[in-house]
């Protein structure tokens, strides 16, 4: 039996109460006369989340989470999927399943991403149907197909209709899309957004029913700007570990109510909106629910005290009270060694300037711009404009076809040297940012050696951060990750970067799906048209 304060998510009523438990199950909840310090929320719930993102295999990142009130997880595992295809989100399950944390899965339905990128695998109808067959697979994972649902290409839509068929939810992915378009794009039965960067994007979505999920990531953070839409849910989407060593929910709490969200909302937005939308027997402390139980301070700060998990003790003072040993996976990179000269980028005419389309990084958005450059040419090879932050951008194929495509990118301000990732949404080919393809070369070459991770270099020196498991993970505890992360991101700050989170952002340089620039294995592409484009501007 547990007395204390309660969070009644029904009523936004706060009472002291005791909480009968039975089996892991709440049997009773009692309103009694007396006084207590602190308070008694639902465990927290993560609706939306990619855990490969966080660098961590499922159990590590349950270690760094559970501490910070985290219970369930609801998350996508379309990365490792992209890489292994069932075999990895197999992984991933078979992972989970060895500690306290509810991790939920949500069925990839874009793997991969597009046809414009070459991945590990390839998760068809008949595939994705069998996910949803099981019980801990909870949705269809987000859309980001927008153009197969909008001209009704077969496979997306036979997807779609698994989902409808299976009475699961369908998760969205459509930054931008508006209008008629729009219309078409929820009239399928996809309900749910996380990829608004605007307020009145936000409000069209949610006046067609769409539920937002409020973003407050790593990566992307778009909470404060958002939430007077009327978000249903706060989401991580990405996190990194560096972040996570300082919290999980709790801190996406904690600067909701900073920014303005009424704290009884924003309990709501991370237990029983997420609980109810995906039919899980969780988010609220009421009879019939599992006994996952977070005790915090008060509604302003949520400070973790104690976490329960089907009512017993998983995490103490922000100590985890449960061991981990995390599952090992054969690496699966196929990748040769590359010479400078793979890197350089050719045109006609030995000499003179050409206009050159470049990706344009925004600061902590998943969205890029296009801008133009006047590069010279030497020798018939485009040389990078270092001094005006005119940079060398490349993604290596790392499935035994040895393509690469090369272009500009603008926004990482490196000085000298290469930083090189096998973290490269979504498809995790190799991705490498540099001002030499001298310096480009040896980048690749060093994380070939690694199997995997991110490797920074300059002036002949390294630094890096092994991710053997699938060229996502690391099995290490998340203060190894981050502490080797860290050292990381000073030694890329040392080669002249201002980005908050540069080796975040060049992950997401690959991504096809969000606007409006990117590359991939087979070129630089323009999103909003879904079409490749020269990197040479014709006349």
């Amino acid at each position: 039996m547990i007395r204390g304060n309660v969070f009644n998510v029904f009523t936004d009523e706060i009472y002291p109460a005791e909480i009968e438990i039975k089996n892991g199950i709440i049997s009773c909840v009692k309103p009694v006369d007396q006084k207590f310090e602190g308070l008694i929320l639902p465990g927290f719930i993560d609706a939306h989340i990619h855990i490969e993102s966080s660098m961590l295999t499922p159990s590590r990142f349950a270690e760094a989470v559970v501490p910070h009130g985290t219970t369930a997880v609801v998350t996508d595992p379309h990365e490792i999927a992209n890489v292994m295809g069932l075999e990895g989100i197999r992984y991933m399950m078979d992972d989970a399943c060895n500690v306290p944390l509810k991790t939920y899965f949500t069925a990839p339905s874009c793997v991969p991403a597009t046809p414009f990128e070459t991945s590990g695998a390839s998760l068809g109808p008949e595939e994705v149907e069998g996910l949803l067959k099981m019980d801990d697979v909870v949705a269809l994972g987000e859309m980001m197909n927008f153009p197969g649902v909008l001209n009704e290409y077969p496979q997306v839509m036979a997807k779609l209709d698994a989902a409808k068929r299976s009475k699961k939810p369908v998760d969205g992915h459509a930054p931008l899309l508006s209008g008629a378009d729009l219309c078409r794009y929820t009239a399928s039965g996809i309900s749910t957004e996380h990829e608004c960067t605007e307020l009145v994007e936000a409000l069209e979505k949610k006046r067609l029913g769409m539920k937002l999920m409020l973003r407050e990531g790593s990566s992307a953070r778009n909470l404060r700007d958002l939430f007077k839409a009327g978000g249903e849910f706060i989401v991580s989407d990405d996190k990194h570990p560096q972040d996570l060593q300082v919290g999980h929910v709790d801190v996406m709490l904690r600067n909701a109510v900073e920014y303005g969200v009424d704290p009884v909302e924003a309990v709501k937005m991370v237990t029983l909106n997420p609980s109810n939308h995906y039919n899980i027997n969780i988010g609220s402390i009421s009879s019939g629910k599992a006994a996952d139980i977070v005790f915090v301070d008060d509604l302003k700060n949520f400070h973790v005290d104690r976490v329960l998990i089907n009512g017993e003790m998983v995490a103490d003072n922000g100590k985890p009270l449960f061991k981990v040993n995390p599952l090992e996976l054969p690496s699966t990179f196929d990748l040769k060694p590359k010479n400078a000269d793979d890197f350089d980028i050719r045109t006609d005419g030995n000499n003179g300037n050409v206009t050159v389309r470049v990706i344009n990084v925004l600061e902590d958005q998943l969205l890029t711009l296009e801008s133009e450059a006047l590069l010279k040419v030497s020798d018939g090879t485009l040389k990078p404009d270092v001094e005006n932050d005119i940079l060398k951008i490349a993604v290596v194929e790392r499935y035994g076809h040895n393509r690469i495509s090369n272009a500009f990118v603008k926004g990482f301000n490196l000085k000298k040297g290469a930083i090189a990732s096998s973290v490269a949404h979504d498809s995790h080919n190799v991705v490498v940012v540099g001002t030499t393809s001298y310096d480009m070369a040896a980048a690749v070459n060093e994380l070939l050696k690694n199997k995997g991770g991110i490797v920074a270099t300059a002036d002949g020196e390294f630094s890096s951060l092994k991710l053997p498991v699938a060229g996502l993970m690391s099995r290490d505890p998340v203060d190894e990750v981050a502490g080797k992360l860290n050292e990381l991101h000073d030694f890329v700050r040392d080669m002249g970067s201002k980005l908050e989170s540069p080796l975040m952002t060049m992950s997401f340089m690959a991504l096809l799906v969000i606007p409006k620039l990117k590359i991939s294995d087979q070129g630089l592409f323009d999103v909003e048209k879904f079409e490749f484009s020269d990197v040479v501007k014709k006349d």
